[in-house]
This record gives C-alpha cells, structure tokens and sequence, in this order.
C-alpha cells in the first residue's frame, strides 16, 4: 500500500524531472511571479505553462494567489523537504559504506606494502664477486 508521503515524494521527482518545471521553479527563487511572466521565456502556450504549474502545484513545490484575473505564483518553501529528507537518507547510507570500503582499502594496502617475505634483505645482503 502507498502511502500519502510515498505519493509526496513520486509527486515532486516527477514535476522535478522536467526541465520546464525546474527553470520555472529557478525563476521563482527570485521572487514570485505571473503566469504570463513565467511563460515569456518559454516558446509555448500559456496553457501549456499552466499544465507546468499544475503539476508543481500539485508537488507541494509552489502556491498560487488568484487576484481577480491575474494568477501569481511563489515557491512554497516546505515543498522539498519530503525529498531532501529522503535524499539524505541515502546520502548518509552511502557515506558510510563508502568509509568502510576506504578503511577495508587502507588495511588491504598496508598488509600488501608490508614486508616482502624478506626478498628485499635477501638482495641486500648478496655481494657481488668478480671470479
């Protein structure tokens, strides 16, 4: 069974596996904005913006204000967290198998530059004669 924070978390890796969707939320950590200002850069339809916003809207990564006509737009600053947390999770997972693959490293090192079964003394104390 799925449950609400799994469905969070499907929801914001899907609106942020668009770069649509990213370059508008990067406009948005300016300042909010208008729909029709959100959409200048882009060369496609206001509806096609809209389906954007939608979808972020429905991530939890933004809100929206209507006065009147006009729609504006700002980042909801709570809308990553499900995501962030879960990230760090694994990033911590991953630091610490990767600390113990370097610690496993070092000591498999330093027993193979260990003493050489006495084959370096053994060449240093062979002279060479002439005969």
């Amino acid at each position: 069974m799925v449950n609400q924070e799994t469905e969070r978390l499907d929801d914001v890796f899907y609106a942020l596996s668009d770069p649509t969707r990213r370059e508008i939320l990067g406009r948005l950590a300016a300042g909010e904005a208008t729909v029709k200002e959100l959409a200048t850069p882009f060369d496609m339809s206001l509806p096609a913006v809209s389906k954007h916003l939608k979808v972020l809207e429905r991530a939890g990564l933004l809100v929206r204000q209507v006065d009147g006509r006009t729609h504006r737009m700002r980042l909801q600053p709570d809308g990553l967290k499900t995501a962030s947390e879960w990230v760090d999770h694994y990033k911590r997972f991953w630091e610490v198998q990767l600390d113990r693959l370097s610690a496993f490293l070092d000591v498999a090192t330093a027993r193979s530059e260990g003493p050489q079964s006495g084959s370096q003394e053994a060449d240093d104390q062979t002279e060479v004669t002439d005969e």
